[in-house]
């Protein structure tokens, strides 16, 4: 899908100030960035696909399963990270050699890139894909169409 998704930037962007709560998925009450995402999706997409299970802070590093990135293939369409669009969903691997466990969308492509997220310690924010966040970028993937 090549077409800019503002509805699910504009949804996103409905979440800002929202505080950084662990496996929450509430607007203005709290979210992670699991909880971003699930959210965004159910506003534009509806119900969500499948129920979520509880997960640790440090999710499925002891084990080294990408659990988040198996989920993303099961209900997003991955494409290459250079073909990011506003609307996409980037998947980030926060330390080398560590499971992938933080997502956020694509908000922004010029005149700089920019990507809504939650963070712990900040809540759901906006801010620039600078190079230390764009490093860790390990996948990109969009929302279906809405009638697949």
């Amino acid at each position: 899908m090549t077409e800019e998704r503002q509805d699910i930037v504009s949804e996103a962007r409905s979440w800002l100030g929202t505080p950084y709560v662990h496996q929450a998925s509430t607007k203005g009450a709290g979210a992670d960035c699991l909880g971003l995402l699930r959210g965004v999706w159910r506003a534009v997409m509806g119900a969500e696909p499948e129920a979520v299970p509880s997960y640790s802070m440090d999710w499925s590093e002891p084990q080294g399963e990408e659990r988040m990135w198996d989920a993303a293939r099961r209900h997003l369409i991955a494409k290459p990270v250079k073909e990011a669009a506003v609307g996409d969903v980037l998947l980030f691997r926060m330390r080398d050699g560590r499971v992938a466990k933080h997502v956020g969308f694509v908000s922004q492509i010029k005149p700089l890139p920019q990507f809504i997220h939650a963070y712990s310690g900040h809540g759901v924010v906006e801010n620039t894909l600078s190079d230390p966040w764009s490093r860790r970028v390990v996948a990109c993937f969009c929302f279906p169409r809405k009638d697949m």
